[in-house]
Order: C-alpha cells, then structure tokens, then sequence
C-alpha cells in the first residue's frame, strides 16, 4: 500500500470506445494525463468489457511505463472458476493479459452472503493467500455488495482481509438496500482501509434532475462529479476512490478537484442532504449500469439501458424517451421488456440487490403500453 501516491483511482470498467472496442488512442492520452499528474491506481476485472479492459491496460499502461509506477488491481470473479483447480489458471490468464507478473491488489469480487459460500466451497480465499505468499499478490482483499452483517462476517472469517471495496456515496449512504454507512462502519471497526466503488453511482449522480442540478449551480462552478468524489473522499479510513472515466474531459474534470484534495465544507454537505431529498422523492430505479444482469440474460434485453430511458422520462418527463426506448430493444435484436421469463439470473446478479422483473414489469407498462 505504501506505493499509492494519492487516493483517486483509474476505475477500468467503462472506458472511452469506438465502435464497441477500446479507444486506445484515447486511453492512451488518458493513462498518461493520470500519471503526469501524480496518480498511479488503476482498477479492473475479466469481466470488464468482455475482457477488453485488461488488455486494454496492457495496451495503454504496462507495455508503456516500468511496473514499479503504477499500482494494479485484479479481481477473481465467480463466473470464471467451477472448482479450485480452475482458479490458478484463470490467475495465470490474468496476468498475460495484463502483462504483468504480479498483482498490487487482487479481491474476491462482488463478495454477498451466496458468493461468498461459493468461494468457501472452491477454496478461493486460500488459493489467493497462497499466490501472496509466492509473491503473485501484494495484498489479498475482497470487493462487496451485501449487508453489512455478512461484511462483518467474512471479516472475522478471514483476518487476512487487507482492503475492502465498498460502494460509497451521498446517495446510497443510507440507503437500506446497499446500507453504504453500515459497511463503512464494520471497515473502521475492523480497521480494513476501504477502497470507494460507484462514487457518482454510474453516472446518475451527474446526470442529474434539474432542480438537483439547480442546488449545485448555487454553489459555483464546479462539476456535479466533484461534489461526489469530494464526499465519498471525505471519510477517514478511505484509501482509495475509484472514478470510472470515459473520455479525457471526464479524466481532466476529475484530476483538477483530486489533485489537491479538499473535503466538502458545510455549506456544500447540507447542499448534498437537498440533493438527496429530490432524488428520493422521485423514486428513481438504483442502477449502476454495471451491466452484471446482462449477460446471463436468455432473452438477451439490455435490462441497464431500459432502466436509463425510464429514469430519463421520470426526471426529464421527456416524450422522446419512448423513441429510445424503442432503439434500445430494437438495436442488435435485443428484447423489450416484456420479454422477460422472470427466470430470475438478473436479480442473482445485481449489485443494487433491485426487484428486476418486477421493474421489467413497470418498464414494459410504461413504454408498450400501446
């Protein structure tokens, strides 16, 4: 941990793209603004863009600056291993893929009750405490959605646990489903340092509702992101934020408020409480857009971007969005909303622990309504 230069990471999971692949001239120009300005953490997983974000890591950052410059982060995934035997040469295939030799930090990702009996079964936290005593890890971790009592839980189980990655932000902090200020609490209880996922929540915490918009632009200038990578940063006991970054304005936005770092002041954090008022008074669907729900999907319905067109309609009352709605389904064949089975792999797979079928249900109401 003592390599990390600041506490804002590259978050490799949404990337610039170009038709459907990695805009690597871009990600280029991006890693390099990253590092110019004094940052070195970059995060990513296999499932990342259908294994796109490792190599484009490999790409963009390990074939271009010495390993001792940067800090990467790798994540063993349940999609990827039946049994223990699987998990080295998955490990193996991770590492080629991002040409190195060793991992910074490695996690057992998106850690919940169900997947964490799932690893126990298969041996994977042992796996990996054996690839950091070969020196192949440089520190073991976890990554996790659920309750704050199955945190607790798997902390005391494996004391070895160095880092936890939560998601953490103004608007999940006290919400029941994601219980973001409970799973902080259990981390400074434990004294595990937290590594922040989702600080803008996919992007919905700066496209924001127009009377949110209005509450920030009182305030200043600066960018709707900032306020929440400055609150997310603002806790003690957090190591790293994690800003995933689709174009160099984004990277550029975000390293001026993170390069010389300042917590929130009072007037902006009773700013953030009105925010959050206007937001749960429009009961808007939680999605990420991680997109974890789509690809075991039968009916192959992009569930992520169905959610966003609904969202936009509640917050724009914008007409136009049953014209999107209709591109999104339309677009590569995929299904519409209605053409959900309700088998349920969806929900297994979600994050934000969201009643996806019955959304669906709402979706196909509102937008086929005719």
């Amino acid at each position: 941990m003592e390599r990390i230069k600041k506490n804002f990471g590259f978050g490799c999971m949404r990337l610039p793209m170009k038709d459907e692949e990695v805009d690597v001239d871009e990600m280029c120009r991006m890693v390099d603004a990253f590092i110019g300005n004094g940052f070195n953490y970059f995060d990513t997983a296999h499932g990342y863009l259908n294994g796109k974000s490792e190599t484009a890591l490999k790409t963009c950052l390990t074939s271009r600056y010495p390993r001792e410059s940067y800090v990467l982060t790798n994540k063993l995934t349940n999609f990827f291993f039946k049994k223990q035997e699987d998990i080295r040469p998955f490990f193996q295939s991770q590492l080629e893929a991002c040409g190195v030799d060793y991992f910074d930090f490695y996690l057992m990702h998106a850690q919940s009750k169900d997947k964490f009996a799932y690893f126990k079964k298969c041996h994977a936290y042992e796996t990996a405490l054996e690839l950091k005593n070969e020196g192949k890890i440089r520190h073991f971790g976890i990554s996790f959605h659920d309750r704050a009592e199955v945190l607790e839980e798997i902390l005391k189980e494996y004391p070895q646990i160095e880092v936890v990655q939560i998601q953490f932000n103004y608007l999940d902090y006290e919400d029941p489903a994601v219980e973001s200020r409970k799973c902080y609490e259990v981390c400074r209880k434990m004294n595990k340092p937290v590594i922040v996922m989702e600080p803008v929540k996919g992007g919905n915490l700066v496209n924001l509702p127009d009377k949110a918009k209005q509450v920030f632009d009182a305030l200043g200038n600066a960018s709707y992101a900032s306020y929440a990578l400055r609150f997310a940063a603002g806790f003690e006991g957090i190591m790293m934020v994690l800003s995933g970054m689709s174009n160099m304005e984004q990277m550029e936005d975000n390293i001026h408020h993170m390069k010389d770092f300042k917590p929130l002041n009072e007037k902006e954090r009773e700013a953030i409480d009105q925010v959050c008022d206007i937001f749960h008074s429009m009961n808007l669907i939680s999605c990420t857009s991680c997109r974890y729900c789509v690809a075991g999907c039968p009916k192959n319905i992009s569930i992520p971007d169905l959610f966003a067109v609904m969202n936009t309609k509640q917050i724009h009352h914008d007409w136009n969005a049953d014209y999107y709605y209709n591109m999104v389904h339309t677009a590569g064949g995929k299904g519409k909303a209605s053409d959900c089975i309700k088998c349920g792999k969806c929900e297994q797979a979600c994050p934000q622990h969201l009643p996806i079928r019955q959304l669906l249900e709402d979706v196909a109401r509102e937008f086929e309504k005719k």
